[in-house]
């Protein structure tokens, strides 16, 4: 599991399984983080430029932008991937 540096990631009573191994990105490299790229895509596509009403309108334009995104698993493929997370799975 790729984990970037916030807080809830650094917990110290946080037990992690064998089975898990957890690779840690360096500081400020938002470039590595493939679900950085992800939300980039979201906002470029669906998000942006746009005037919300109101909390449900936001809500129900995340989930269309989710559930688009979703529909395509090949371009979830293509915009987070990553070689190091290959070898990590190696």
């Amino acid at each position: 599991m790729v984990l970037d540096g916030a807080g809830w990631h650094i917990a110290t009573d946080l037990r992690v399984p064998d089975t898990v191994t957890l690779v840690r990105l360096p500081a400020y490299s938002p470039e590595l983080n493939p679900v950085e790229r992800i939300w980039l895509y979201l906002r470029e596509r669906f998000l942006s430029a746009r005037v919300f009403p109101d909390y449900e309108a936001i809500l129900d334009a995340c989930c269309t932008a989710w559930n688009a995104l979703t529909d395509e698993p090949e371009r979830v493929r293509s915009i987070a991937n990553f070689k190091y997370i290959a070898r990590v799975n190696a």
